[in-house]
């Protein structure tokens, strides 16, 4: 009796026309709910339901798709909440969210994990997102082109990481052009080292959210991991390797074919850029998408365009993007003005 209650503990109920059941684990409650009932309230206002609580039962009574978005939210943050060690988990808002983001696109995500250690696991939260990370394990080439906050850095290690974990590859290795974005290497103190690790520190969050500290250490220290400056990258012939190039939007044409064209057996070659963030000096161009012209046609490609529907950092970010697209039509509209009744 006691193990078929608590299967039930972790399971959805059956639904009736008029409202769905959903049964929590009572470790759980007081995270998917929220204090005072935040978590609830917060679906109400987002979806067109009417929310009861009973101890470890939630009744949720209203449309039957928003009742189904609000049911898959709490069921996919219990079994996040299940995974012990878990460091970086979603929470419900931001589950809640992207589920109604899904559902108004009428899309379905298959959520594809990409890394499990003992310090997180990674999945898909967009569409998007899940295309880009199947790209990542079928394509010999993939390019991810969208703004920031879209995951494209973070689910490309991770996705090298857990194929590195699983023995499909030898080693990783992880790549950003040395771009002065303002300032200049020359007056950062130290040896060349010292100034590029800046440029790469995104890789090395990156690397140290995915794997505990000694073992991102080791696999650093031994070159399973390596991470350089993409001027480094020419003259080499990688081998059964993974390989990142990031910030592509500010890498010439000539340095990413020279980036793609280090590919030898075994590797697989992930390109990823923001064209909207461009730090190259005005008369030098950037050569991400030129590249993907180029390279469209080969079936061995995959291009995954992001958008702010994919910005899975902090909705600010979303906000920001907006803010400034609007103060940029804004001054666009003024100089028009300006030069008509010039």
């Amino acid at each position: 009796m006691n193990k078929r209650l608590k299967k039930k503990l972790d399971q959805s109920l059956i639904s009736s026309n008029k409202s769905t059941v959903v049964s929590l684990a009572n470790s759980h409650i007081v995270d998917i709910i929220g204090i005072n009932n935040e978590n609830l309230e917060y679906a109400e206002e987002h979806l067109s339901v009417q929310i009861l609580q009973k101890g470890n039962i939630i009744i949720i009574k209203g449309n039957k798709k928003d009742r189904y978005v609000l049911r898959d939210t709490i069921i996919q943050l219990s079994e996040e909440l299940k995974v012990p060690n878990l460091k970086y988990k979603n929470s419900f808002k931001e589950i809640l969210n992207m589920k109604i983001k899904n559902d108004k696109e009428n899309q379905n995500i298959k959520n594809l994990t990409v890394a499990k250690t003992t310090r997180t696991s990674v999945t898909g939260k967009t569409p998007q997102q899940n295309q880009y990370l199947e790209a990542l394990y079928s394509k010999q080439i993939v390019f991810g082109v969208g703004p920031a906050g879209t995951g494209k850095t973070y689910l490309a290690v991770a996705a090298a990481v857990a194929q590195l974990l699983d023995g499909k590859y030898d080693r990783i290795i992880l790549s950003r052009p040395a771009v002065e974005a303002g300032e200049k290497l020359g007056f950062l103190p130290g040896d060349i080292k010292e100034k590029v690790d800046p440029y790469l520190r995104p890789f090395y969050d990156a690397i140290h959210e995915l794997l505990p500290p000694d073992e991102a250490l080791r696999k650093i220290e031994s070159s399973m991991i390596e991470i350089a400056p993409l001027a480094f990258m020419r003259g080499r012939t990688l081998n059964n390797a993974f390989v990142i190039l990031d910030e592509a939007q500010n890498a010439t044409s000539t340095q990413i074919k020279m980036f793609l064209t280090r590919c030898g057996k075994n590797t697989r070659m992930v390109v990823n850029g923001d064209p909207s963030q461009i730090d190259l000096p005005n008369h030098i161009g950037s050569g991400l998408n030129d590249s993907i012209e180029a390279l469209k046609l080969l079936s061995e490609v995959g291009i995954v365009n992001f958008s702010k529907r994919d910005i899975v950092r902090d909705e600010i970010i979303s906000k920001i993007l907006d803010a400034y697209d609007n103060h940029s039509n804004f001054q666009s509209k003024s100089l028009s003005s300006y030069d008509i009744i010039s």
